[in-house]
């Protein structure tokens, strides 16, 4: 499915996976995430995926062309999950929202783990 952004020129058609790798690109800068999760279906395992894998980890749904985002991440040992997760509501809203000009209606985090760093 694709989103539809209409402007004075025509109509514009961006892919879920295009917002499902910028979305996935705030995620992994973003102060208190260690990175995307990967759940294995074999055996239910979580996975910390690798930085060049941003689409994996996260779903991306059109519904009256407005988006909806699920993510499935990892957080940083000792770090609030409430304050993670409410400061990556907003700045993926904002700026995913800039990026495609179309609105975002959803997002659901799905905290799959804890990670120390060092």
């Amino acid at each position: 499915m694709k989103c539809r952004v209409n402007n004075k020129y025509g109509e514009v058609l961006i892919d879920t996976d295009v917002i499902a790798r910028y979305a996935g690109s705030i995620v992994v800068e973003s102060f208190g995430i260690v990175g995307m999760a990967g759940i294995s279906m074999k055996d239910g395992l979580v996975r910390l995926l690798k930085k060049d894998s941003l689409t994996h980890g996260i779903n991306v749904t059109i519904e009256d062309n407005k988006i909806q985002l699920d993510f499935h991440v990892i957080v940083v040992y000792g770090v609030s999950i409430s304050a993670v997760a409410d400061n990556l509501i907003e700045s993926v809203k904002y700026r995913v929202e800039k990026f495609t000009g179309a609105e975002v209606s959803k997002i659901n985090i799905y905290v799959q783990g804890v990670r120390v760093i060092d």
